[in-house]
């Protein structure tokens, strides 16, 4: 069965991109000074790599690309071609991603795919050429995952981290001067193949969109910054990714195609605060093709027409590359686009610097409640797999969050915090577990628990949602409930069903804080407001509350705290990170719970010294494009 891709008007026209250009002139004396100091600001902040890495990474890819030919050559003698055919096979490497744009900073790795001929198995590159890789010279850190979605293997080459993922096309040699354009190439491939192939056939069909190459690199690598400073890059969490942060310039260079960086920067926080969401972001009409998929359309799949803020790769088949925003993180991005607008306006007139618009957020003084995810476990290698299953989930939290009443929004963190804490008994395992690390704990190394008996190691990441109250209507008295004990019984329900879930070695808390009782280690040296001394959270209970998952909700165990507490309710879930731990009588984890129903208000406007570098959103007016210039003309799509 083929899928329908949405028609479109056929076009007759020289520009690039699905409507014409909102303006053709050439920047202004202003923007190009600007954009001069726009790069020496780039450079300043380091997000260039040396010339000596640069011809590090063409010596890696060298060797790597030599590596998959003798890989491709050993498998083919191994099934039984001669000498001559398994020398023909070929094999070759394509990059994508950041490396491939362009924009890719000192240390940043090199997404890289390979591609092998029909005989080559993915069993082979995850066996064969996995041990090829871990025997050759300065090569370290090979770790295969071939059961991720786009199953990759991760390693670094002469301290150069490089990403490999592959794909195997119907061909029985791959010869040197491949083009990965042709959509025929997809026939007779599995999913997982056809996903491999899309992260290079979507970047390069990028680049042959934008009208300068140059101009949209620089500009690129300042909104990627941006992004990246503002806590707003991050796929999984419901910002955009990579990918995504590039469509979006290239739409912006092909709206203004004899523009230079400067004025593309400028346009593009205008434009995107008042694109017409949910119109999607094209980069070229959807085009229908050789294979049975799904491609993008919002006529057909429900799914699709829910999608806040579509952005749609220009490779067949067309997928939606954010599908993962929600409500909150849209409104979150949004406001960042009207702030960095503001300031990029004052550069322009000489009233600000380019540093400026690259202030570090200010997520950790924004919101006078927080959600703490814990997730543990004993060991490396499984926190690893935990920890990034649990941060798949966080969106889910977010939002069922978003309909809680009184809760105006929830802000996801775009990273989890790592620790390892070295416990003396079971008391102190659990209280990490819990969140709880107290400073004996936090300073104790290793070596302080080797030989001692009954002690081990906790590995924790936690991971941070930001909870914005609604503010208190005119007249109304009294507390006010905000109840979430929904939303986060069922997320730590959503993530127990992980097929590999063991709860005697992996641990889940959700639990909410203050502000004032965030940890140091969330904050930079020195950025941190003075605080008063902190009582110890209370962690309440009531009769078997204590060892009662979750799972299987107890209504006695809501409590109802006094109007002058502050507090959220929450619930949390927390088996233990350890496999000696001991299980309750009813067979689950015999750690405490929250579950309570209480009074909240919001932070006076007063509260704390901090002041954050750039204006509340409030403060500014809305932004407008130039006199002559008009949005509409970008929205213009024909699509619904």
């Amino acid at each position: 069965m083929r899928y329908p891709a949405p028609t479109f008007p056929r076009r007759t026209h020289k520009y690039l991109g699905v409507t014409p250009p909102i303006a053709v002139t050439e920047s202004t004396p202003r923007e190009k000074e600007v954009t001069v100091t726009l790069l020496e600001e780039l450079r300043r902040q380091g997000t260039f790599e040396s010339e000596e890495e640069a011809k590090t990474r063409e010596v890696v890819l060298g060797r790597l690309a030599a590596l998959v030919k003798k890989f491709v050559h050993k498998v083919s003698l191994a099934r039984g071609l001669s000498e001559a055919a398994a020398t023909a096979a070929g094999g070759k490497i394509f990059t994508f991603g950041s490396y491939r744009l362009g924009v890719h900073g000192p240390g940043s790795d090199i997404d890289t795919l390979c591609v092998v001929p029909k005989h080559v198995s993915r069993e082979d590159f995850f066996d064969v050429f996995e041990d090829m890789l871990k025997e050759t010279d300065g090569v370290t850190e090979v770790s295969g995952v071939p059961d991720a979605y786009v199953p990759i293997i991760k390693t670094k080459i002469s301290g150069i981290p490089i990403d490999l993922v592959m794909a195997r096309l119907a061909l029985s040699a791959i010869p040197d001067d491949l083009s990965l354009q042709d959509d025929n190439l997809l026939r007779n491939l599995d999913e997982r193949c056809v996903r491999s192939l899309n992260g290079s056939r979507v970047t390069d069909e990028i680049l042959r969109l934008v009208p300068n190459v140059s101009v949209f690199r620089d500009a690129l690598r300042c909104i990627k910054l941006w992004a990246q400073r503002r806590a707003i890059y991050s796929n999984v969490n419901g910002f955009l990714g990579g990918v995504a942060w590039a469509m979006l310039v290239a739409r912006i260079c092909q709206l203004y195609p004899n523009a230079i960086a400067g004025a593309i920067v400028s346009r593009f926080f205008i434009i995107m605060y008042q694109w017409t969401w949910p119109q999607p972001v094209l980069l070229k009409p959807i085009e229908d093709g050789p294979l049975p998929v799904r491609v993008w359309n919002p006529k057909i799949y429900p799914a699709d027409r829910a999608h806040r803020m579509p952005i749609i790769t220009p490779a067949y088949p067309s997928m939606c590359a954010t599908h993962n925003v929600t409500q909150s993180t849209q409104m979150i991005m949004t406001e960042e686009f009207k702030k960095a607008s503001e300031i990029v306006d004052r550069v322009i007139v000489g009233k600000a610097s380019w540093s400026e618009l690259f202030a570090k957020h200010d997520f950790f003084h924004k919101y006078r409640y927080y959600l703490q995810v814990i997730a543990s476990t004993g060991s490396p290698e499984l926190q690893i797999k935990w920890s990034g299953t649990v941060e798949s989930r966080i969106r889910q939290l977010v939002m069922k969050l978003e309909y809680v009443e009184s809760l105006a929004l929830a802000h996801p963190f775009i990273k989890g915090f790592e620790q390892v804490s070295y416990c003396l008994n079971e008391e102190e395992v659990r209280a990490v577990a819990q969140g709880e690390i107290s400073e004996a704990i936090a300073k104790r190394k290793k070596e302080d628990i080797e030989g001692v008996d009954g002690a081990s190691a906790v590995y924790s990441t936690t991971f941070y949602i930001g909870l914005a109250v609604e503010p208190r209507q005119p007249g109304s008295v009294g507390p006010r409930r905000l109840d979430i004990s929904y939303p986060t019984t069922e997320f730590t329900k959503l993530v127990k069903m992980w097929e590999k879930f063991d709860e005697n070695k992996m641990g889940i808390v959700v639990r909410h804080i203050r502000s004032s009782a965030l940890p140091d280690y969330v904050f930079d040296e020195g950025e941190r407001q003075p605080r008063l001394a902190q009582k110890r959270p209370k962690t309440t209970t009531t009769g078997r509350s204590s060892h009662t998952s979750p799972d299987v909700p107890n209504k006695k165990a809501r409590l109802q705290l006094t109007a002058d507490r502050h507090s959220i309710s929450a619930t949390t879930a927390a088996p233990l990170p350890h496999e000696a731990l001991k299980t309750a009588e009813n067979g689950v984890r015999g750690l405490p719970h929250i579950n309570t129903a209480t009074s909240v208000e919001r932070p006076p406007t007063t509260a704390g010294v901090y002041k954050p570098p750039v204006k509340d959103a409030s403060q500014i007016k809305s932004p407008e494009l130039p006199k002559g210039e008009n949005v509409a003309v970008a929205t213009a799509t024909g699509m619904p």
